[in-house]
Order: C-alpha cells, then structure tokens, then sequence
C-alpha cells in the first residue's frame, strides 16, 4: 500500500484543475509515473492493488486497471501473475542536477556562398512530390479531407477577425494555437508543456534547421539514429555539424553507445515513439539514460515526433520531453503527416530560455505563419474535429496497410519481404533476391512507381538494401495496380 503522503499526491493530481481535461486514468497514471521518477516509488517496490487503490481514490477498480496498463505498456511497471505490481527495475537512475548553459558564439559568415551554404547546396535539398505516385512515403490521404468543414470554420475566423486575418502575425505562432497544441500534447503524448513555450513554424524541417543554426557551432558533433531521416541529417551536415551514427537494434537507438563515446557531443537526434525508417520504439531504460547523459553533459535532445498520432497496435509510448525534468529536450511536431501538407504548420515545444531566442531566429527566416490558417486550424482542433480526423485516418490507413502487406506478399515474395510497421505512413521492405536496391528503384521509377532506398538512409550508404513503400495516400486498388506493375519492373531487370 501507498504511504500517506503518496496517496495524497495522486488525490492532489485527480484535484488539480490544471490536470482537469485528462481522464481519470491518465491522472492517475501521470501522477504513480511521477512518483517514481522522483524516486519516491523506487526500483522493486509494490503497487497497491487495482482494488484497494481504487476504494482509496473513490474511483472504479476498471480505472485504475487502465493506469496500470499504461504504466506497464512504458515499462514503468512490472505485473507479476499471482503477485501483483511493482517498480520496474530499469526507472531506477539518479537524475543529476541541471546544469548551467554555456555561452555559445554567434559566427559571421563569409559573402557569397559559405561552407554551410555549399553545403547546404550540395545536400540537394529536401523535396517533396508535388503529385505523389505511389508509393512515396509520408504523404498522408488529402482528397477524404473535410474540406467543407475546414471552409465553415475559416468562414467562422473571418467573421470574427476580419481584415486583422490578413495583417502580420505573432512571430511566435496564435495564442489560441499555441494553446491547443499545447493542451493537445499534453493530453495525447504526455508532455510537459504550456502555450507560453510553443513556437509555431511552418514544418517540422524549419525547427530542425533552426536548432541547427542556432545551438551549435560548425564542427560540433551531434549523435544521430543510423538509419536516419533524411531531412534531418541534410539539416545538421548543412549546418556542418558533425553528425555521429549511432546503431539501433529493436528497441531502437543504442543509447550504450553514446554513453561510452569518449569524445561526447552536443545533442542527439532521435524519432523515439516510431523510429524512421525502421519502426522501432526507444526502450524506457534508453530514454532515461538519455535524459540523464543530456542533463550531465549540458546537451540537447531533439526529439522528433512526426507521425506519433497514427500508431496500429496498442498506444503509443509517452514522449521523451515529458519524462525529462532538466529542460534538455526539444519536441518537434507538424501537422503535415496528420492533416495535409498544403498547411505548412509545424511547431516546436522549447525549454524556457530558448523560446525568445527562437522566436527572433525564426523573424529572419519567414517572420511568421500565416495567422488565418492558424485561427482555422485553432477551431479545427478545439472544436474535437481534430481527434475525430486522426481517429478516421488511423482506421483507413491501417487496413491500407493490411492490403499493402498481402499484396507485396503475394507478388513480390521473391524479391522482398515486408517489415509490418506498428504505425506511421510506410513499410519497410528488405531485398531477398537477387536485385540490387539501386536496380530496384530505377525499375521502379520508369514503371512510375516513387520508392525510397532504405541504404541511403543509413551513414555512408552501407545498410540492408531495401526500400520504403508509403501506404497512406493510395486506395487499395491503386495499390493493387502498383504492386502489380512493380513486380512486372522487377521481373523484367532480373531476367534481362
């Protein structure tokens, strides 16, 4: 059983009217997680049974069953059959002090064309389908859109706002948007954060490349997953960072690696909840040694969460920003991946002392988003439309990628075999046969189909061959068309 003045810290969470728009449940969860990561629940110690905790809080035996699960599915807790709950042996870490931030120095760069501009010119950039072909990854379905709604809510903006819709905006991202945002993560990805400390961009790739820019120096190293995503790794090496691979295995990033790394770095990048392009979700033991190695060493997590909202199996992990209690992480989202790309909204969600810093940074790139689409896209979210969209989507795009898995399995079981994703926009496929990953693209693309090569993703080009096929955007029988084509192309390669 608690102690009394555990009890009455989760009675004090179900009280708060701060945490008054999370379910009872998550309440109770978020306030059993503290509890541990502070240390007053260590390694080992039991839980009080779902029932008795329940009569204690005056809530249903079901409601407690659920914070359990949670807890448990992050690996906070371990249920033994017959035993019962209890501290999960790997949340035992010390959680060092925060450190003081160093003073960085503000480089001039040369006329012309810098280093970091022929860099960033020799990076070929990060370009997007204009009308994606099948089966280009990370575009989501735009044409089941509610278009009407989304024009009723704007209609509604403009009425109130009028011509003021049209004028400059807050550098920093809408008032109202910032707050749903921030109520949004809040709630669905269990972060710490407060409208005050979310800056609004128009991608997630501009937040990338503001932290970049403004958090180090040419020549810095920084830690980054191997494989990666693309624009991110372009984003530091044109910023000429030093980027540093570090290997994943299932539970993704390899975080025993950096911690052993005598040289150390200035940040790691990571997509913990659903890793790209591989799938696999950070470990709870890895997240916190990583929080722990950040603190220590006065380095940036930046976390990039850019399709958490569209996970098939179970729920997804609470992010890495809401376990870090030292302001060392940087949480990156967008809404390109949940709504459509022609938004241009993405935000980042900043420790305290870097929001003013960013903000400036950001008034020399765009200035702002626009603020009629923000106010738009406010209502969209307050108004429960949001939620309801994801919540269509992740049913269409998971039988999508059911379909996507028979079809590949069906025709192209010679060539390849499919790695099933637990969610996000595209699957994974690694060459078996005899066709090389480069052969299979090029077929691929005279057959006008768009495959991304898994090998360029990894450091030096040198990973398993194979490419990823995107899902979300295509209807079954444009798949089945596709796929058909595609083992045509790679039939014809073979046998020529």
């Amino acid at each position: 059983m608690f102690k009394h003045s555990q009890l009455e810290t989760v009675k004090a969470w179900l009280a708060q009217p701060a945490h008054a728009a999370l379910p009872l449940h998550a309440r109770i969860q978020r306030a059993i997680r503290q509890l541990i990561l502070d240390g007053a629940l260590g390694a080992g110690k039991p839980l009080p049974a779902s029932r008795a905790l329940a009569g204690s809080l005056g809530v249903s035996r079901d409601t407690v069953e659920a914070a359990y699960a949670q807890l448990h599915a992050e690996g906070f807790i371990e249920r033994r059959v017959g035993s019962g709950s209890f501290v999960s042996e790997m949340t035992e870490f010390s959680p060092p002090r925060r450190p003081a931030p160093r003073d960085r120095r503000v480089r001039k760069q040369a006329p012309a064309l810098s280093k970091r501009g022929e860099a960033m010119f020799r990076s070929g950039g990060v370009r997007e389908p204009l009308a994606p072909r099948p089966f280009a990854p990370g575009v989501p379905e735009t044409r089941t859109f509610p278009l009407h709604l989304w024009e009723r809510l704007e209609r509604q903006v403009l009425k109130e706002v009028g011509t003021g819709a049209l004028l400059h905006g807050d550098p920093q991202g809408t008032e109202p948007l910032r707050r749903a945002i921030a109520d949004y993560i809040n709630l669905e990805r269990g972060a710490r954060a407060t409208a005050d400390r979310v800056l609004v961009l128009t991608s997630s790739q501009q937040a990338l490349t503001l932290c970049a820019t403004m958090l180090f120096d040419p020549g810095d190293r920084i830690f980054i997953e191997d494989p990666a995503y693309y624009g991110a790794r372009r984003a530091f090496e044109a910023a000429a960072l030093d980027c540093v691979p570090v290997r994943l295995d299932r539970q993704g990033l390899m975080a025993e690696q950096i911690m052993a790394e005598p040289r150390g770095a200035r940040a790691v990048f990571l997509t913990p909840s659903h890793q790209f392009p591989t799938g696999a979700t950070l470990a709870l033991d890895r997240r916190l040694a990583l929080i722990e190695w950040a603190a220590r060493h006065e380095g940036w997590i930046i976390e990039d969460d850019y399709d958490s909202e569209f996970h098939y199996a179970g729920k997804p992990t609470a992010c890495v920003q809401g376990l870090d209690p030292h302001e060392r992480t940087i949480y990156i989202g967008t809404f390109t991946k949940s709504l459509f790309p022609g938004l241009r909204i993405g935000y980042a969600l900043l420790p305290p002392a870097l929001v003013q810093p960013m903000t400036v940074a950001r008034t020399l790139l765009d200035g702002h988003s626009a603020p009629l689409a923000q106010l738009t896209l406010a209502r969209f979210m307050e108004g429960g439309h949001f939620g309801a969209h994801v919540r269509t989507m992740r049913s269409v795009y998971a039988a999508r990628l059911e379909v996507l898995v028979g079809l590949v399995r069906a025709h192209l079981s010679g060539f390849v075999e499919p790695r099933v994703p637990i969610g996000g926009l595209q699957m994974p496929c690694v060459l078996t046969g005899n066709l090389s990953e480069h052969a299979a693209v090029e077929a691929a693309r005279r057959a006008g189909i768009e495959l991304l090569g898994l090998s360029s993703l990894h450091a030096g080009g040198h990973g398993k061959a194979g490419f990823l096929m995107g899902f979300a955007a295509y209807t079954p029988a444009e798949m089945d068309v596709a796929v058909r084509k595609l083992a045509q192309a790679f039939r014809t390669v073979v046998n020529s």
